[in-house]
């Protein structure tokens, strides 16, 4: 079997669960080195590939660091670390819940991206950012997360700019629902989760949420084949921002 990106060498932020996993294996099984953080360290083989696994507290300076120690090289950084957390009105939400989302969901990546970039320079690689469908379109009672999505998109823009006279590519990868367990979570603190599901399913033209392995085969394609695309927001949404819904909020 032929693979599209054979001793590559990939970090991706947020690796053990969910878009990231499904990122991370994909990559393997195509021939990638990986390196990704989760809880605990430990090195493990997805069929038959590496991973090198590091723990989830470690900074973003450190994980560069140890992927440059173990294989002298980047040529691809997926910065996918992030949380949604419980919809919230912004009537409730807190100055430090708003710094603390910002922290996570988008300095993590810049910071990410800041020393990995002087290694990335070396091999013309390229950046994949993944932000949200509902940066474009909106979420309700998520005013910070779809605030913290939306400046990811901005700052790809801003950083193809900066990279392309290293030829540096810099895309973003923005999901709709995608059937993890961050999403199998919030279901679960609705009064039916199944119910929840349902209606996420519903959501997308397709009829259906899309999977970790197509998040995947995704980022692989902006990282192997888009070669002449940077700068971009790539949607990954089954079509959930199309044609017309029932938006009307009327109070009750």
């Amino acid at each position: 079997m032929s693979v599209r990106y054979h001793n590559k060498v990939v970090i991706v932020t947020g690796g053990s669960k969910g878009i990231g996993r499904g990122i991370a294996r994909v990559f393997v099984e195509n021939g990638a080195k990986v390196v990704f953080c989760a809880r605990g360290a430990l090195q493990s083989n997805v069929n038959g590939g590496m991973c090198v696994c590091l723990c989830v507290c470690v900074s973003p300076q450190r994980l560069i660091a140890v992927t440059v120690e173990h294989y002298g090289q980047i040529d691809c950084l997926v910065n996918n670390a992030g949380w949604h957390p419980p919809h919230k009105s912004t009537d409730d939400t807190t100055a430090e819940e708003f710094r603390d989302l910002l922290n996570l969901n988008l300095i993590s990546y810049f910071l990410a991206s800041k020393y990995a970039l002087p290694y990335l320079r070396q091999r013309q690689g390229n950046i994949i950012n993944v932000s949200s469908l509902v940066a474009t379109i909106g979420q309700k009672d998520a005013a910070p997360y779809v605030a913290t999505k939306g400046a990811i998109i901005s700052m790809t823009k801003a950083m193809a700019v900066d990279e392309s006279r290293y030829n540096v590519r810099v895309n973003c990868l923005s999901p709709g629902n995608v059937l993890t367990p961050l999403w199998e979570d919030l279901a679960g603190q609705t009064p039916d989760a199944a119910a929840a599901i349902k209606a996420g399913e519903n959501c997308q033209l397709l009829g259906r949420m899309g999977t970790e392995t197509e998040c995947g085969l995704t980022a692989l394609y902006l990282a192997a084949d888009a070669t002449f695309c940077t700068g971009i927001d790539l949607l990954f949404s089954g079509g959930a921002e199309l044609n017309y819904g029932f938006k009307s909020q009327i109070p009750s």
